[in-house]
């Protein structure tokens, strides 16, 4: 692209400045790395219920066209999947019988991700850390109605996912027709089973209940096939949960009195809570007095995740881990708001409770894994490089009916691994795992590109659809009159104040008629404190209309001596955006109709009235970790 002449077309009623962009210095340095590699453990298909547009908080600032608010208050008056089928309900109910934009196969070939894990067609659903993930064996919006499976294995199996693990059968003489999203295991020698599998199933009657699973052969290191126990299901929802209240068995961790314990979300009335069960053989189980946590107000609790951090270290740490200089992570996916909050706080084990440090940012109504697109998320600990791992779940933002015509939906997000930020003391960090690094093939540098106030830069890299970007920018105030724009994120990156938004313009066409900012914007308050704010602005990321298109981001955290600093994963129809080594995180779901293949062009913006912007960037073409489905004729 010639960046002598590229400029700026503005929208209608866009006020981000038009103009010549500036011609940054060309970078130096290309380097090649050689065989595509990136981990992702474990996966498992199932398939039961879709999620839509999530329920907005305060924290986002939702900007969508007319044609889609009107589809949404005109939709069709069935139930949403989820609820139909006596689940969550995770997708938009609307549903025609023509596509909401004139797609072809190219742009829906386009969409599919190099290097994410998605199911070669059909739905996958959220995560788990043995068995990952659902997916019909039938279309790729279909209900829940039978249990199948795939899963990942290891870090140089992230090319060929695995078979079906558990295959669709009864459940004992409860006769489940259909199993749940949630599967988590444990490794305990000293029990009936080594390996040992709970998952949430459901009955006839619709009844959330708990189901165990072993490996059927031990020698195989792929733990392939899996045996469903006889006498399952080995819990029921207790006494004042309601039936399908009662789902998502986390991890187990074993306590100084040699019980095993694990905790399900479920909810009183309003209350989100998680309850504790102890176990000495995942047969028997005794529900303790109390529960774990409780927040008001914040609805049912699914997929609840409960693991210790180090507030000193650099490693993570196994999940049974306890005492000093340990935190322990409480997290919950809100059903209400399809949101995944946590919160850092104290586990007491004498008495089984978790309390918060701060119970302003408590479970539910304080911090966000991601600020995105995001949810039913899970951690697993890593013994081979003492890490924790986070994997979590992305639907689609178009519709069912184009989910229908291109044959599949839903992916996972990059892993990621999970520290504990000791600079702040508040809040974890996320970092895209060190395998992504393999991918990375030439690399592109530029240095001190300066952005002045109201323009655009190009950056000059060739095909802009499979990158990994590093971005350090600097602030220059200059002599201007403080413009006064909305707090937060603003109404996207077109809402401009003295401080901001500046940031990259990722996924964007030549002429701009498409693109998706990521961006800081600094606020000075009357009383001097500065904040800054991380976003990410979809709302003019693509032409068709019936894409749900919304302005994500929170507030992130910069210490004294840090630059502006992010870092961004873009694959196709998905952008990853990590803030300030990981404090605050936004994932994008994204369908652009013209900056597509070769057409997707980057660049910088800055659209303060009263700061010049420096960034400095590195930016890698990323390979495709190309996924090959599992050669079922091997098995």
């Amino acid at each position: 692209m010639d960046t002598n002449t590229t400029s700026y077309t503005p929208l209608p009623g866009d006020p981000l400045l038009s103009g010549p962009p500036e011609t940054p210095r060309r970078p130096l340095k290309v380097f090649a790395v050689i065989f595509a590699s990136v981990i992702f453990l474990m996966s498992l298909v199932a398939l039961i219920i879709n999620q839509g547009p999530p329920q907005q908080d305060g924290r986002h600032h939702e900007k969508q066209s007319a044609s889609t608010a009107s589809s949404e208050t005109t939709s069709f008056s069935r139930l949403p999947r989820g609820i139909a089928q006596g689940v969550s309900a995770k997708s938009n109910p609307s549903f025609s019988d023509e596509a909401s934009y004139n797609w072809t196969n190219a742009m829906f070939s386009w969409q599919r991700t190099a290097f994410h894990f998605q199911p070669e067609r059909n739905w996958m659903n959220g995560r788990s850390n043995v068995l990952q993930g659902m997916v019909s064996p039938v279309l790729p919006v279909q209900p829940g109605l039978c249990c199948v499976g795939q899963h990942h294995v290891g870090p140089r199996r992230i090319n060929r996912p695995d078979p079906l693990a558990l295959p669709p059968a009864g459940d004992g003489p409860r006769s489940m027709v259909r199993c749940q999203r949630r599967v988590d295991w444990v490794c305990d020698h000293s029990t009936r089973w080594p390996i040992a599998m709970l998952y949430t199933g459901s009955t006839n009657e619709s009844v959330q209940v708990q189901n165990l699973a072993y490996p059927a052969n031990l020698s195989d290191p792929l733990l392939l096939d899996w045996v469903k126990y006889s006498g399952n299901p080995v819990l029921t929802p207790p006494a004042g949960i309601g039936s399908t209240d009662f789902r998502d068995p986390t991890t187990a961790w074993i306590g100084p009195d040699g019980l095993w314990r694990t905790t399900l979300g479920s909810k009183v009335n309003k209350t989100g809570i998680s309850l504790v069960y102890t176990t000495t053989n995942f047969i028997d189980y005794e529900l303790l007095d109390g529960v774990l946590h409780a927040v008001p107000g914040t609805g049912m609790w699914e997929c609840v995740d409960f693991y210790p951090v180090s507030i000193n270290g650099s490693t993570g740490l196994e999940t049974s881990v306890n005492g000093p200089g340990v935190k322990h992570v409480l997290k919950a996916s809100l059903d209400d708001t399809k949101m995944d909050h946590y919160a850092i706080g104290t586990y007491f084990v004498e008495n089984n409770t978790w309390i918060p440090d701060d119970p302003k940012i408590d479970v539910g109504i304080g911090l966000k894994y991601d600020y995105g697109r995001y949810y039913a998320s899970k951690t697993f600990y890593d013994q081979n490089k003492e890490r924790r791992i986070l994997l979590g779940w992305i639907n689609e933002t178009d519709t069912e009916t184009d989910d229908l015509e291109k044959g599949w939906s839903s992916l996972q997000t990059i892993p990621r691994t999970v520290l504990f930020d000791n600079a702040t003391g508040t809040n974890l960090l996320q970092w895209p795992v060190e395998e992504i690094e393999d991918l990375r093939l030439n690399s592109t540098e530029f240095s001190d590109v300066l952005v002045e106030a109201g323009t655009v830069v190009p950056l000059d890299i060739g095909t802009a659809t499979q990158l990994d970007i590093f971005v350090d920018f600097e602030i220059e105030v200059l002599e201007a009159e403080s413009v006064n724009g909305s707090v937060g994120c603003g109404d996207g990156a077109t809402d401009r104040s003295t401080l901001g938004p500046f940031g990259i313009l990722v996924l964007a066409d030549e002429t701009l008629s498409e693109l998706t900012p990521v961006y800081f914007r600094v606020s000075n308050s009357t009383d001097g404190d500065v904040t800054t704010h991380f976003c990410a602005d979809e709302t003019r990321s693509s032409k068709a209309p019936e894409v749900y298109k919304t302005v994500y981001g929170d507030q992130v955290p910069v210490l004294d001596g840090e630059t502006y600093s992010a870092r961004l994963l873009v694959d196709h129809s998905i952008v990853e955006s990590f803030a300030q080594g990981g404090r605050t995180v936004i994932s994008s779901r994204i369908y652009p109709t013209e900056a597509i293949y070769g057409a997707a062009r980057l660049f910088l913006f800055n659209n303060a009235t009263g700061v010049n912007v420096k960034a400095t960037l590195k930016i890698w073409q990323l390979n495709s970790a190309f996924i090959h489905p599992f050669p079922l004729d091997q098995i």
